[in-house]
């Protein structure tokens, strides 16, 4: 199954994704490194043996074992590939693992504190550690080397004063409606103005405080 598709099927309802990121990519390379020098060590060896030798074909079996590390290799970018931090309108949620999944999410309504740490290569290549304090069992959610970390905690704060605020509530568009009911409003107040149901300072003071909300 997709890695989006998987994604899909754990949010909620009215839940929406804001920000899909993985670890960097130097994390990747810590994992790929010795699968890679081990791989340029196959082909510098046997190519050297068939140069200081008589071409032989059986030496040329030898560039088989090549394979060994570029299945470790592949192995490794699928698992990073596969390890996600994402932050949604609700939560954030993290997943790991190839075949068995493995989530672990933390509510935004939950969550106390964000500590951000960026060593000086983490500020040079945009990458850093991200801790999230909550008050569910969990207690601490650490994401290391994440890449972007500034992005991912803006976002996640954001989503969660959001959240705190009420705002995902509203209907889609409820603000934008809410203004373009304004001037029918301050034509319904100038009606009852005329009709003597409301005085002229009260007129005033409501279609002042209606202009405000544009």
């Amino acid at each position: 199954m997709p890695l989006e598709t998987y994604l899909k099927q754990l949010l909620g309802e009215n839940e929406k994704v804001l920000l899909v990121t993985h670890q960097h990519w130097f994390r990747l390379i810590q994992e790929i490194f010795l699968e890679v020098v081990l791989a340029l060590v196959i082909i510098l060896v046997f190519t050297g043996i068939q140069l200081a030798v008589l071409p032989n074909p059986l030496f040329s079996l030898g560039y088989f074992l090549i394979i060994i590390p570029l299945v470790s290799l592949a192995r490794d970018v699928i698992i990073w590939y596969n390890h996600q931090y994402i932050v949604t309108n609700r939560r954030v949620i993290q997943i790991f693992g190839v075949i068995n999944k493995n989530v672990t999410d933390s509510s935004l309504e939950k969550v106390n504190d964000v500590k951000m740490v960026q060593s000086f290569f983490g500020r040079i290549f945009n990458y850093g550690d991200v801790e999230i304090l909550t008050a569910s069992e969990l207690g601490v959610n650490r994401f290391t080397k994440i890449g972007d970390p500034i992005r991912f905690k803006t976002v996640m704060l954001n989503a969660k004063g959001k959240l705190d605020s009420g705002e995902h509530l509203r209907p889609a568009g409820a603000a934008a409606e809410q203004r373009e009911d304004i001037p029918a409003l301050i034509e319904r107040l100038g009606l009852m103005r005329d009709k003597g149901w409301v005085t002229e300072e009260e007129f005033q003071a409501k279609k002042t405080d209606l202009l405000r909300r544009l």
